[in-house]
């Protein structure tokens, strides 16, 4: 359910009532005929859209089928997605700590591997980082992008354990064209890699509650968007690969988000999952909350179901109880096992349901829009045999900014055959709090601002703010503060060592 609809035209679908003013019959009479007129002038205006495609009709007429079933969704459910007084902390035994899970034999892991498909989300550009097209089309280390990286782990395995597991990417209309020529350079490589597209939606004007695009042609690429990657069962199924994947006899699919390096496969839940006594149809890996997780998603127990709670879904006044690391522990890394063959069943019988994100957004020619999306890890309560499992933070390594990217190019990690490993020397495995201003946002200025990337090896909090540049070969230490003020620039110099150290005002290295 979404959690509020006033303020997205929709103020009198609300279900609360002025005090003292109770809703007559003719209210509710009123407010079914809007909900019908808003679906109905959807559908017309639908219908005309459709009548511009040129190519891949069929397709796009089952998009439109998924989106109205969204927005009817959207109409009709209203109020918040859950009750507070309903949600229970979890018992112990519905998250499996990672230590008891047991190491396969070396002559299982072949059979196991062959069960397997691998599945990154790529639907993401990297304009946020400053780049255009794909981001796992970003160098992150090495010289090496995210696609590269995952490619290469997916090739040590096939290799080391003589195996064929498919790497398959879920690309968004965005993405699709750039990611297929960037496919060719992978033709000498032992990975089988296939790719989908996940649907095209269209965004809706926030008063009208109709498509801002009049058409499907180029001149109104503003007006569709990517929904999010809950809407990986269908697109995955209208694909044909999952059939595809079941006819070959694969059990389960890993799915992560293609910018998370940590999301490498791991033999031993694999192996869990397979030899389970009892069937589990979906594995979430979770882990421990810190501060800078606070955010995150949750899971509960809610009418008698494993449940994954979003922020977005908490009602106001408990959203500091949600964010509390003492109550709600650990967080969704939307790293996700999913058996193949539930998901083809609960795609058939129409039974897997997701909360619905509104996600509102101005336009550049000030228009207000809204996006109806969906998460992946929000299906979780459409399966049997639900679990979570709490792993390591390594498992964890978003890159999200270029705050994030500093981390994974500095000398606390090492990369080999794809994967990054947390250098030994680390006393221990927290990775530091890193914040960059706005004037580290974009990759090029990034690079731009760091002649070499620092040590940070004992770095517990590192804030940067203003016009700050860092020689080669610094060296960071336990927590460093360093903002240049308005006006003021800081320089700081190669083979600097800073220990616990606050630096602001203004420090110039000039050329002699």
């Amino acid at each position: 359910m979404i959690t509020n609809l006033n303020g997205y035209g929709l103020s009198y679908f609300d279900t609360a009532f002025v005090k003292g003013h109770r809703r007559s019959s003719s209210d509710v009479e009123f407010k079914e005929k809007t909900r019908l007129d808003a679906k109905a002038a959807m559908n017309k205006t639908l219908a005309k859209i459709a009548n511009t495609v040129a190519a891949n009709k069929e397709k796009v007429l089952s998009e439109f089928e998924g989106f109205e079933q969204l927005f009817h969704r959207f109409l009709t459910e209203t109020g918040p997605s859950v009750d507070w007084e309903k949600i229970k902390l979890l018992a112990d035994e519905a998250i499996k700590p990672y230590k008891e899970l047991a190491s396969p034999d070396d002559k299982q892991i072949h059979e196991l591997l062959d069960k397997l498909v691998v599945v990154k989300l790529n639907g993401g550009l990297g304009t946020s980082m400053g780049c255009k097209g794909p981001k796992s089309a970003i160098a992150v280390r090495n010289e090496f992008t995210f696609l590269d990286l995952n490619v290469q782990q997916i090739e040590t395995l096939n290799r080391k354990y003589n195996t064929d597991v498919p790497l398959v990417l879920m690309n968004s209309f965005n993405t699709d064209e750039d990611t297929e020529k960037i496919l060719a350079r992978y033709n000498q490589v032992r990975v089988n890699i296939f790719t989908f597209t996940q649907s095209r939606f269209p965004r809706i004007n926030r008063e009208s509650l109709l498509p801002i695009a009049t058409n499907f042609g180029p001149e109104s690429a503003e007006g569709w968007y990517p929904p999010g990657h809950g809407d990986i069962y269908a697109s995955f199924y209208n694909s044909g690969l999952l059939e595809e994947f079941i006819k070959q006899g694969k059990k389960y699919m890993f799915i992560s988000n293609i910018d998370n390096l940590g999301a490498t496969v791991d033999l031993n839940i694999l192996n869990g999952l397979i030899n389970s006594e009892k069937k589990l149809e979906f594995l979430m890996e979770v882990t421990d909350k810190t501060r800078a997780d606070i955010k995150g998603g949750t899971l509960v127990e809610y009418e008698g179901k494993l449940r994954l709670l979003e922020i977005a879904q908490v009602p106001k006044d408990y959203v500091d109880e949600f964010k509390s690391i003492s109550k709600f522990k650990i967080f969704n890394t939307n790293n996700l096992w999913v058996n193949l063959d539930a998901i083809k069943r609960v795609v058939e019988d129409r039974s897997i349901h997701m909360e619905i994100i509104v996600n509102p957004k101005t336009l550049d020619n000030g228009v207000n829009v809204i996006q109806l999306e969906t998460a992946v890890g929000a299906a979780i309560k459409s399966f049997d045999g639900a679990k979570g499992i709490n792993v390591p933070r390594s498992r964890f390594l978003p890159v999200k900014t270029t705050s994030d990217l500093l981390i994974i190019m500095s000398n606390l990690y090492s990369l080999r055959a794809g994967s990054l490993k947390m250098n030994p020397k680390r006393s221990f495995p927290t990775v530091p709090l890193c914040k960059l201003g706005s004037q580290f946002s974009k990759v090029k200025d990034f690079l731009y601002r760091f002649a070499s990337i620092p040590d940070i090896l004992e770095l517990d909090h590192l804030t940067v703010s203003g016009d700050v540049t860092f020689g080669k070969n610094v060296t960071l230490k336990g927590t460093v503060i360093i903002i240049a003020n308005h006006g003021d620039r800081i320089d700081i110099p190669s083979g600097a060592i800073l220990e616990n150290k606050i630096v602001s005002g203004n420090l110039r290295i000039l050329d002699h």
